[in-house]
């Protein structure tokens, strides 16, 4: 198929590509954080995949581990089908997960930027889905190196391009509100494994039998179902004709009070070079870093650090007895529920805010009252006061959340709106650094200090001070950002250039770029607000009901 413009054949445009998706007069813009969220809820179970690791480690013995003999090495175990795989070679898995999306994310970023969010919706959906199916096949095979390359390498792929293929089609749609809309979206990612977990929970349980421990076809089921959304939101994408803008809404003047918010826009190619992207690359990594380091290892902490306080007695975590021990790990389960949560809440919360405050103040607030709770809580655990510390724990994981939720927007006033997907692409391999980071931290740190004697009530103590002192250099950090150079901008005609590059049918008619939302749409905006809002206030009554034994 062509069409003939002025003379010359022009080929017409692919299903899946950019000019196909652009949106026409009457189109309401709150269709599209669905869409984005219906992605997002998906790939977001990359966070609940742990309930997945004490199954597959007795999917042999079925009710107890098949343990590898000690001689057997590293590499023998990834391939070996004659014995259970220790959680330890699993969690490969989840570290797999984000150095992939990291690097994936900072290497397609550019192309996404050209193809369009509903191109790389649908590739992210066949890695995602596709590496589940992969896993799949790897656990009924029992082959460890097939479930790292079809979920860690191959999902992590799909997670990448996942997560940022909405970031620069929101921040267009949303001028007015560009925190607010890409808190929606990545809100889903927070949320994905409430969700996913108890899914999969009910899964396993469905098809466990004496011969197997129902992982595999868990995989499966749950595949074909994420295909389906994925598939639906990244056909659900429409971008905004180019000059586009919210009808009645007249850009901010730029005035000193705002002058870290640009109307120019900087080329990928060119941001990531600038002392802001650095800068702001090590906000991003010294947030998280203190955030994701204690999100996974939220259970123990509460369990270690209060022990039979929990239960209303004074006994050490040592001198519980098994029933004590299951009491509690039962109160910390409610404890990580409740931190997820607020890690989804923080992302809309945060992300929202930072309309108001600017972005720059937003990270101020995160690294100033981090710093202040992570320098707290040994104290209140050694006071025994576990309201206060869950709450400032809970108040600590809504910044971890609001980080990710509100840096897009960082970097859109920073750096323009045009290839804002691109640069948040780049800076995601911050996210990868402070996934090794955080966790080594904490992890290591604790076992240091219990191998040197510590009780395991203030092996946290150190760790927590470190963290806050991380906190400290990210504020430093933030407070050195400053407004991009005007040699790093784009000139009119570049801008051109790649405006034509990724947009070629631009509508450029100020009667068609000023439009009202078409009143026949609500009952579409309102559909699909359902089809994702029902799944995840299914996945939040789950968590609350785990977290309703933190409260007995």
């Amino acid at each position: 198929m062509s069409s003939i413009t002025a003379g010359a054949i022009v080929p017409a445009p692919s299903f899946l590509s950019k000019e196909r998706i652009i949106a026409q007069p009457g189109f309401n813009r709150w269709l599209v954080p669905p869409a984005a969220l219906a992605i997002h809820l998906c790939i977001g179970m990359a966070y609940g995949f742990s309930v997945f690791w004490l199954p597959l480690s007795k999917a042999i013995g079925i009710s107890a581990p098949v343990a590898c003999s000690a001689d057997m090495s590293f590499l023998t175990q990834a391939f070996s089908s004659s014995c259970d795989w220790p959680i330890s070679m699993l969690g490969w898995i989840y570290t797999l997960f984000f150095i992939f999306l990291g690097c994936s994310a900072a290497i397609w970023g550019g192309w996404l930027e050209h193809a369009g969010p509903r191109k790389a919706g649908v590739v992210s959906a066949l890695c995602w889905c596709g590496g589940l199916l992969i896993s799949a096949l790897g656990v009924y095979t029992h082959q460890l190196w097939l479930m790292w390359l079809g979920s860690g390498v191959i999902g992590g792929i799909g997670l990448g391009l996942g997560y940022i293929s909405p970031v620069s089609t929101l921040i267009k749609w949303f001028p007015d509100k560009r925190g607010m809309a890409t808190g929606m979206a990545i809100m889903g990612f927070g949320g994905g494994a409430m969700v996913g977990a108890p899914l999969a929970a009910a899964l396993m349980n469905h098809f466990a039998s004496p011969e197997g421990v129902g992982v595999w076809q868990s995989f499966v089921v749950m595949a074909a179902i994420y295909f389906v959304f994925m598939i639906g939101g990244a056909l659900a994408y429409r971008v905004p004709p180019s000059g586009w803008k919210p009808e009645g809404w007249v850009a901010p003047q730029k005035k000193a009070s705002n002058t870290m918010i640009t109307h120019r826009h900087v080329h990928v190619s060119v941001a990531w070079k600038t002392p802001q992207f650095a800068l702001v690359w090590l906000v991003l990594c010294l947030n998280v870093s203190a955030g994701i380091g204690i999100l996974g290892m939220a259970s123990p902490l509460l369990q270690e650090v209060f022990a039979g306080k929990l239960l209303g007695n004074d006994l050490r975590f040592s001198e519980l007895n098994a029933v004590q021990l299951n009491q509690i790990a039962a109160i910390a389960a409610g404890f990580t529920g409740l931190l997820s949560l607020f890690n989804i809440g923080g992302r809309f919360f945060w992300a929202s805010f930072s309309d108001y405050i600017g972005r720059k103040n937003t990270y101020f607030a995160f690294f100033a009252l981090g710093f202040a709770l992570y320098a707290l809580v040994p104290n209140m655990g050694h006071l025994g006061n576990v309201v206060l510390f869950v709450a400032a724990f809970c108040i600590i994981l809504s910044m971890y959340g609001g980080g990710f939720a509100t840096v897009p927007a960082y970097l859109a006033d920073l750096f323009g709106t045009h290839m804002v997907g691109a640069i948040h692409g780049r800076l995601l391999t911050a996210w990868a650094a402070a996934g090794v980071l955080g966790p080594v931290l904490v992890n290591y740190l604790r076992e240091y200090q219990l191998s040197i004697g510590v009780e395991r009530a203030a092996a946290y103590d150190i760790t927590l001070y470190i963290l806050a002192g991380l906190l400290v250099l990210g504020f430093i950090c933030n407070a050195l950002v400053r407004p991009v150079a005007d040699k790093h901008f784009m000139t009119d005609e570049q801008l051109a250039a790649e405006e034509k590059r990724s947009q070629a049918n631009t509508i450029t008619s100020a009667k068609e770029l000023e439009w009202h939302a078409s009143a026949a749409s609500m009952p579409l905006v309102l559909a699909a607000w359902l089809v994702v809002g029902v799944p995840l206030a299914w996945g939040v009554w789950a968590t609350l009901q785990k977290t309703a034994a933190l409260f007995h």
